[in-house]
This record gives C-alpha cells, structure tokens and sequence, in this order.
C-alpha cells in the first residue's frame, strides 16, 4: 500500500497527466475541491476534456444554476463555466481527458 496525502496535492487534484499526482495518466484528472461561501473561480472552458463534478455537500452556482449536495454536472467542451460557493462546499471532480493547457479563460 501507498499511502498520500491530498493537502500535498496541488488545488485537490490527485490524479491525472501531472506531478503530484497518486498515479498519472493522460486519460482523466481525479479531484476534491474545497470552497467556502464566496468563493468564487475565474469562468473558463475547455476546448478538448469534458468536466464532470459531484457536489458532494453544500450549495453552489454552476454556469448560472443553483445546484446542491447529490447533484451531478457535466460541462461539455467550449461551455464556460463559472462557479460561485453559495455555502461552504465540497465537489468532487473528474475530467476528461488529462490535457496540459486546455484551461481558457
């Protein structure tokens, strides 16, 4: 067994095509974002991978829409996405495929 740690991973991300990362792969990213309320990320798009995000507790805004613990959001390549934290939250968060530099603002 390895055993890690996700504070020494960067921005959550502990999985995908980058270092740290518990096992690298081109395929997908694995992360667990932790916000608290008001946190907001710059919109951006990906023009290759789709994101998928699991909010897994608390209340947040995705691309203008409310969402809450259980729901399920697949942003599609070329949407933009911007995140607000209505209330602390924690998203866990899968992309699809690991490129380097397809983050657009």
């Amino acid at each position: 067994m390895k055993r890690a740690r996700l504070a020494d991973m960067v921005g959550g991300w502990f999985i995908g095509n980058f270092e740290p990362s518990v096992l690298r792969t081109g395929d997908f990213e694995v992360g667990i974002k932790r916000y608290k309320a008001g946190d907001v990320d710059v919109a951006h798009y990906h023009r290759i991978a789709t994101e998928i995000t699991v909010v897994v507790s608390g209340e947040v805004e995705m691309l203008g829409e409310p969402c809450s613990a259980g729901d399920i959001l697949t942003v599609e390549p070329g949407e933009v996405n911007q995140f607000r934290a209505i209330t602390d939250a924690v998203l866990a968060v899968v992309k699809t495929p690991s490129v380097a530099d397809d983050k657009f603002q």
